[in-house]
């Protein structure tokens, strides 16, 4: 168990967040003993955002069907940047809004010029690119964001999608099958003692 109560994790979603990024990683970081608050641009404590599930079903790219209702548990007004140990970007179709969010790319910023600890999962690194914080960091994500990744400077490796990168403070997934290495990496990062 956590031994401080400033020990806590900032998640930001939005609606058509990857359903099992926000649900499984919310969830597992709390079982461990992370206070997680999941915000949303524009929404309080106790709104809901919807979620979207990407499935690998053969197809060229993933397919999406409706996810749950997430309950927020945070109001995003309210997010600073000191009260947090980590940061923790879901992936899904939601990046591509967020990356337009002047405060989360500031805030994007602060963890990862402090050296603080980052987890990012499939599409969330368009929300690091737009933050113009990968060059010369090495990462991966959803294939399809490598370009993007590259265009900023960013190393782009493409791994399996149950694997798992870590360049120094930032932890990367290609998509909710690498949960365990990701989420494992990332507690590890913001406690080291907090698997042992």
């Amino acid at each position: 168990m956590l031994r401080s109560a400033s020990r806590k994790i900032l998640m930001i979603v939005e609606d058509f967040s990857e359903d099992y990024e926000v649900m499984v990683s919310f969830q597992a970081l709390g079982m461990v003993g992370f206070t997680v608050d999941a915000v949303c641009p524009g929404q309080r404590t106790g709104d809901f955002i919807k979620t979207a599930i990407h499935n690998f079903e053969g197809d060229q790219t993933y397919t999406e069907k409706p996810g749950h209702l997430f309950r927020l548990n945070a109001t995003f007004a309210f997010m600073e940047a000191e009260h947090y140990a980590g940061f923790y970007l879901t992936g899904g179709r939601a990046c591509e809004y967020l990356r337009l969010v002047p405060e989360i790319l500031t805030f994007v910023h602060s963890f990862m010029t402090a050296d603080r600890p980052v987890a990012a999962i499939c599409h969330a690194a368009q929300i690091l690119a737009a933050a113009d914080v990968l060059k010369g960091r090495r990462l991966t994500a959803y294939p399809a964001v490598a370009p993007e990744i590259r265009a900023v400077g960013g190393d782009y490796v493409a791994i399996e999608p149950e694997e798992t990168d870590i360049d120094g403070n930032l932890v990367t997934s290609p998509a909710w099958p690498g949960h365990p290495g990701l989420l494992r990496a990332f507690a590890q990062l913001v406690d080291p003692q907090i698997l042992t």
